[in-house]
């Protein structure tokens, strides 16, 4: 199977974003992508391939969300699949992302209900700048850059709440992961930064 690359600026549909500024390339992941590494199983980020024995429906779920034309480096899509329900997490800037996500797992064969536990992220000037600053120092250092800035579907997905930063994501060592940290912490007006990502194959 092979990427279907796409075009998507996560802020094009909201008045004061940042996306006619940056456009983010967004691919399908499906057989080939970003391995999964160890993570609660109730946070499946869905740009993260699943292991060998992932069900059927998780993968189908997978490949849904990462079919979703808003879905960009500034959002976090995860999900968890118990029997035939389906539990939508993390946090998007668009809220049609929100809606577009669940309608779509609706539609995954199998799936009886949806719990769409997605957080929209509220408009915030201030947050669009702080997301296109973490862009830029993260995705932007010689080191982090060769290694994950090429991608289709990128590996480290910034998230950011009144100042907050969360990062998610996956990277190939502790040591990738402490740049990231130190980058992401550098950036001016950052309250906070959460660094979730995982350390794993990538």
């Amino acid at each position: 199977m092979s990427f279907r690359h796409r075009s998507a600026a996560s802020f094009s549909g909201r008045k004061g974003g940042v996306g006619a500024a940056l456009a983010i390339t967004c691919g399908v992941m499906l057989t080939q992508g970003i391995p999964a590494a160890d993570k609660d199983s109730k946070h499946n980020d869905a740009f993260i391939n699943g292991g060998a024995n992932e069900s059927r429906i998780a993968r189908q779920v997978r490949h849904e969300l990462l079919m979703l034309p808003y879905y960009g480096v500034f959002d976090d899509l995860a999900f968890n699949v118990q029997g035939d329900t389906v539990t939508l997490e993390g946090a998007v800037v668009q809220p049609v992302l929100k809606t577009d996500a669940e309608a779509a797992v609706k539609h995954v064969e199998g799936v009886e209900q949806v719990v769409n536990n997605i957080k929209v992220l509220p408009p915030s000037p201030m947050d669009d700048q702080i997301r296109m600053a973490e862009f830029r120092a993260i995705y932007g250092d010689p080191e982090l850059s060769t290694r994950y800035g090429y991608r289709s579907v990128m590996p480290i997905h910034i998230l950011v709440n009144g100042g907050r930063v969360t990062l998610e994501g996956v990277v190939a060592s502790q040591a990738d992961k402490n740049i990231v940290n130190v980058r992401a912490n550098g950036v001016p007006n950052v309250f906070s930064v959460t660094n979730n990502l995982q350390v794993g194959a990538s």
